[in-house]
């Protein structure tokens, strides 16, 4: 079974200081292209997270799936992709995202088949390829996991504007690590930045607005 997804208050506040540093840094180009679209639709769009439609930023990844294959943004063309970076030892934030995504794919119905949902860990260092395999399991088996070493992280981490930090804990540490989800469309193009704090219903209504329509 997935880990707990009660908040403790301690990671409540980390989790709102660290949404709050991401959102301020996606806010500028946010607010372009949410005027953007709204001048050549003329009307503003109903989402519910963060238009970020045209952002010069979140272009592309490559990194390592449980199997040792390379992996881009390509690979999953044709199907909406949640991207969500945490790390399996995660006490309570990165299982609430988990299982949010889970029931986001359930409230899409039929339509949740396309939806891939990729956790991109911050802790290489623990987080094994088998580790990672057994940890998607728990959720949903069709969930992907992807990982680099400590540099390729960093670079991706600064492509998704993803802050992350190692923090002491005893004998061992803990990650801190931005909460958002960001979501592409079937062109594998950045549209959307859901935050934590929203809900399943949130996201699928979100995604549902992004699937395509004959």
């Amino acid at each position: 079974m997935p880990p707990s997804k009660v908040l403790n208050p301690p990671r409540r506040a980390a989790l709102a200081r660290l949404s709050g540093v991401a959102l301020a840094a996606l806010g500028g180009a946010a607010l372009s292209a949410c005027d953007q679209l709204g001048q050549a639709t003329g009307r503003q769009p109903s989402f519910r997270g963060i238009d970020i439609t045209g952002a010069p930023y979140g272009r592309d990844f490559r990194l390592t799936d449980v199997d040792g294959q390379e992996r881009t943004l390509a690979d999953y063309r044709g199907k909406l992709v949640l991207l969500y970076f945490g790390f399996v030892q995660c006490p309570d934030v990165c299982p609430t995202a988990l299982t949010r995504a889970v029931e986001t794919k359930r409230l899409l119905g039929p339509d949740g088949d396309q939806l891939q949902v990729i956790f991109v860990t911050v802790d290489p260092e623990r987080d094994t390829p088998e580790i990672l395999r057994e940890y998607m399991a728990a959720f949903d088996p069709s969930f992907v996991a992807l990982r680099g070493d400590a540099e390729r992280l960093k670079q991706t981490a600064a492509e998704f504007k993803v802050y992350y930090k190692q923090v002491p804990t005893g004998s061992s540490y803990t990650m801190d690590h931005t909460a958002l989800s960001y979501i592409f469309d079937v062109q594998g193009r950045l549209r959307l930045a859901l935050r934590h704090e929203q809900t399943a219903q949130d996201y699928a209504h979100d995604i549902a607005l992004l699937l395509p329509h004959d």
